[in-house]
């Protein structure tokens, strides 16, 4: 790789760190191609990027994006990194489902909206709801108060009808 073709690396890498929700930093040594090309796959579907890096390259382009010291020590060995940029949580929910098969998969850490996680964490942020669950779940929460106010002014009306008609009826007689 020529100097060149290094910082074009670099700075590659250092945009899609600046970028990303969520980055999970795994170990794939003995996962065959074949499964390994699944898992791209699964990431894939949902918008997710997995790339095997270089272990320098990449700490050098966290140097340059500051704050992720905490990470360094972890570049070692065998290096993948799945990038989340829209929901933070996505990738982990697609590890845990892969790593219940293949085991050798190593969750080395997880770094969350800029919080990092060692990778024995992965199983707990797998379970986080995704993005879209959240705005579901927060929008049921609203419609329900709506829904009973609608009921109740629904409630009244039936009685003012009720009401209205009773005297109308008194009236008449």
């Amino acid at each position: 790789m020529t100097r060149s073709e290094k910082e074009q690396a670099i700075a590659s890498l250092q945009e899609k760190f600046a970028r990303a929700q969520g980055m999970f930093f795994t170990d794939f040594t003995g996962i065959s191609v074949e499964k390994i090309t699944v898992l791209r796959s699964e990431f894939r579907k949902s918008g997710i990027e997995y790339l095997v890096v270089k272990n320098t390259l990449a700490k050098k382009a966290l140097e340059q994006v500051g704050g992720y010291e905490t990470v360094y020590p972890t570049l070692k060995g065998a290096t993948a990194i799945a990038f989340a940029y829209a929901d933070a949580a996505a990738p982990a929910k697609i590890l845990q489902k892969f790593k219940e098969k293949n085991e050798k998969l190593i969750s080395k850490l997880c770094v969350l909206e800029g919080q990092v996680y060692d990778g024995a964490k992965l199983p707990e942020l797998a379970k986080i709801p995704s993005r879209p669950e959240l705005i579901a779940s927060i929008l049921g929460s609203l419609d329900a108060p709506v829904s009973g106010i609608v009921g109740t002014l629904n409630a009244v009306m039936r009685d003012l009808v009720g009401t209205i008609e009773a005297i109308e009826q008194q009236k008449a007689a």
